[in-house]
């Protein structure tokens, strides 16, 4: 797949994010920058760009596709108050990150894992 500039800015611009924006989010904010960037185009790089495992596409049900420039093993937090999503590492997922390893070596055909965590976040308390 070719890297066009537009497809790089929008990596560039997701990986300066925390807030894990909807495709309408991030348009809005791209557009900002790139007035005459169409939201068809910003969705069709979103999709294109997460199939390719440049950015991450976070999908919960009943619930908005985010996107993430992360993508590093990482796991999320979403608020069930404000729905916001933020980064969340407990110490815990490490143990399966190191499973998820022992079991490649053992040519098992798992290839990930994704968890969400749901709770409140720091703003909502």
């Amino acid at each position: 797949m070719l890297l066009t500039r537009q497809r790089k800015t929008i990596i560039r611009e997701l990986k300066k994010l925390k807030s894990h924006p909807t495709a309408d989010e991030f348009y809005e904010l791209i557009r900002k920058k790139t007035p005459k960037v169409s939201m068809a185009s910003i969705y069709r790089n979103l999709e294109v760009l997460s199939q390719t495992g440049h950015i991450m596409k976070i999908e919960s049900c009943g619930c908005q596709m985010r996107f993430d420039g992360e993508t590093n093993p990482h796991h999320h937090l979403r608020c069930l108050k404000c729905g916001r999503i933020s980064d969340f590492m407990p110490d815990g997922a490490k143990l399966l990150d190191s499973s998820l390893e022992e079991m490649k070596k053992l040519n098992s055909c798992v290839c990930g894992y994704r968890i969400e965590f749901t709770g409140t976040c720091c703003k909502c308390g």
